[in-house]
Order: C-alpha cells, then sequence, then structure tokens
C-alpha cells in the first residue's frame, strides 16, 4: 500500500500498529518522506486520532493492535490568506511566502500587513507569541521571509544575521538584454531627502552594498537574472541594477520604462539559514513566478 497516495486521495488515512513505537517515529516512517516537523504540525493540529482517541503528544508510545487515523480536514485555525503562506513553523520562528501588493510591516497605524495576519493567525490557534519583524520585503516585492515568535529570537536573527543567513537569493525581470554572464555591484547607499536611495562607487557616508547578479536567460527586451546578496540594504537590489543600465522591470521610480508583468518583477526565491535555537540548517526555495517565466517563452 502507498500511504503517500492514499494521504492524499482520501479524507483521512489509517495505520495498523504491528509493533511498539513512538507515535512521530511511526507516523515518520509510515508516511514516507514527510518531514518530523509536519509531523509535529499535525499533532499540533489535533489531526492525529490513535483507537479513535485524540493524541497531541509527539512521544505517546504505540502498542501493536492499535490503529491510528491521520485526518485532512483543514482546522478553522489554519492560515489562509491570499497574501501570505506558510512554508514552515515552529515554537521560534515561521518562514512564509509573501505576494505582491501587501506591506511587511505597517508604516502608519491601521495599515495592513503581513505582521498584523500573522499575529492574528497566531491567536486563533491560541498561541502566546506575536510575529517580530527581522527583515522586510518592498511592498511589490514577493517572495520567502522569516518572522521570529519572541524578542529573545528576533535579536539573535538581527544581531548575527550574516552569520545566520548563508544564502539568500533574488529572481527578477530586468530591462533591455543584458550582454553580459554575470559580476558584481559594489557600491554605497544612502538615501536622499526625498527618501530615494541613491548609490556611489566610494564611500559617502552610507551603507556598503554588495550584490552579485547572474544572467539566466535574456530575450531582445528582457532578461532574467539571479541575485545573490552579501549585504542587505533599503532598495539595494533594484538600485544596483539600474546602476547597471538594466533597472528591475515596473520599477520606475529607479528608471524602468517597462512594467510587463503589472507589478515590480523582483521575487526572493532562496533563503538558506541556520536555525538561530537549534543551529539546523534550514533550506528553503520556491517556484520562479509563472509570469516572470512566460517572458522567456
Amino acid at each position: 500500500m502507498d500511504n503517500n497516495i492514499s494521504y492524499i486521495q482520501r479524507k483521512y488515512i489509517e495505520l495498523p500498529v504491528r509493533e511498539s513505537s513512538k507515535l512521530t517515529e511511526f507516523l515518520m516512517k509510515q508516511m514516507s518522506g514527510v518531514s518530523r516537523n509536519h509531523v509535529k504540525d499535525l499533532l499540533r493540529g489535533r489531526a492525529v486520532t490513535v483507537d479513535r482517541q485524540l493524541v497531541t503528544q509527539y512521544d505517546h508510545v504505540l502498542s501493536p493492535g492499535q490503529m491510528v487515523r491521520i485526518t485532512r480536514h483543514k482546522r478553522s485555525t489554519e492560515l489562509v490568506n491570499k497574501y501570505v503562506k506558510i512554508i514552515y513553523e515552529d515554537k521560534d520562528v515561521v518562514v512564509i511566502e509573501k505576494a505582491p501588493g501587501i506591506l511587511s510591516m505597517a508604516n502608519a497605524p491601521g495599515q495592513y500587513c503581513i505582521k498584523q495576519i500573522l499575529d492574528e493567525y497566531f491567536l486563533r490557534r491560541h498561541f502566546k507569541c506575536k510575529a517580530h519583524v527581522v527583515h522586510r520585503l518592498d511592498k511589490e516585492t514577493s517572495g520567502l521571509m522569516i518572522f521570529a515568535k519572541s524578542i529573545d529570537v528576533k535579536l539573535a536573527l538581527e544581531n548575527n544575521w550574516h552569520d545566520i543567513v548563508y544564502d539568500r537569493r533574488y529572481v527578477a525581470v530586468l530591462c533591455g538584454s543584458m550582454p553580459q554572464e554575470g559580476g558584481t555591484v559594489h557600491s554605497w547607499l544612502k538615501d536622499n531627502k526625498s527618501y530615494v536611495t541613491y548609490s556611489s562607487p566610494t564611500d559617502n557616508g552610507g551603507k556598503e552594498a554588495i550584490t552579485h547578479y547572474r544572467r539566466l536567460n535574456a530575450n531582445e527586451e528582457f532578461t532574467l537574472a539571479e541575485m545573490k546578496l552579501e549585504t542587505g540594504r533599503k532598495n539595494q537590489i533594484r538600485v544596483h541594477m539600474s546602476d547597471l543600465g538594466f533597472p528591475v522591470a515596473g520599477d520606475q521610480k529607479y528608471g524602468a520604462s517597462r512594467n510587463p508583468i503589472g507589478r515590480l518583477a523582483l521575487h526572493a526565491y532562496r533563503l538558506h539559514f541556520y536555525h538561530p535555537v537549534s543551529g539546523e540548517q534550514m533550506k528553503f526555495e520556491t517556484a520562479f513566478p509563472t509570469p516572470f517565466l512566460n517572458l522567456f517563452k
């Protein structure tokens, strides 16, 4: 019996217990390929019963002859929101995929933002925590973000960001056909009085910024490029691509004349970091947005 297929096709799956085992190990073995964190989320979500009795303890001991059932009904407490998709969650952090068109954190009272969505989600699940912003994405930028669930974890991430986050990459559609295969932009970024970020090749009292870029595809009108950040400055990618003469599509603020997909064509697709509490390697990636790829068909 292929338990994975059965789990997808039915509203529940029943798994007979044939030997003594702890519940978490049993589920990981029976649901081949499922992570320990996913199993724990099923238990926290009240989706597992043993002989029709609800069980949420990770170390619950099973005995031969018992029947474990996993339900697939969505809980009313699950996060269903067009702007946010939870990719990973534990007691310390939550990793989400952000949609374009929403702020990471409110700039003024009452603004709808990712933090508010997560805080309401935690409240519905009776979690005694808040979403703490560690880094931001521009309103029209999509992709992966980390939020901390406590001040201590927030500070650990902020104070050790460059040691903890070891690979962060974006994909973008750029205006124009880039001839070079790749390279590095190194400059200092500083805001003027109008809050527009400008770039200087020498130290101007601003913040040092380093972006590595690589051409993935190109046609006569646009370039699909990957950016890897050494630093995470405000508007860094947008300004650096404009410096090269290939602004991000849809970025009128920094020189783009084309807006082929109706938004800023920038997506944070890779986020690799060491867990700020356990030290475990965490690797997350999302697919390139389909509208980006459609421009190169």
